[in-house]
């Protein structure tokens, strides 16, 4: 559910305030642990370290990211893979094709 129109965009006091004393496309960190705050064309081309949780993510915020959230180039969980058994004799197949595929490039280069 989005935010009342008549409310406007959630934007952080503290990041503007931070925002007004630096130039665009410096390379100062602004650490936030808002990660609801929405991105404003103020914002572009400066980085910000967005808490997830564990460390500060650094996100650099440009056009196409005007209008969404910080938390949202900030991911909470980190993904390991899907698989089990099965999965890993078929990375393991992909890397003997891959090796073989590399030998038989080798052999035509000398040629």
């Amino acid at each position: 559910m989005s935010r009342s129109l008549k409310k406007g965009p959630y934007v952080d006091a503290k990041i503007l305030e931070r925002i007004k004393n630096l130039k665009p496309g410096d390379k100062t960190v602004i650490k936030t642990w808002s990660r609801d705050c929405i991105i404003t064309p103020e914002m572009i081309g400066f980085t910000f370290g967005v808490y997830n949780g564990k460390k500060h993510l650094e996100v650099l915020a440009s056009e196409e990211m005007v209008g969404h959230k910080l938390g949202e180039f900030s991911p909470t969980r980190k993904f390991q893979r899907h698989g089990g058994r099965m999965q890993k004799e078929i990375e393991q197949a992909a890397l003997q094709e891959n090796r073989v595929g590399q030998e038989g490039k080798e052999g035509e280069d000398e040629k």
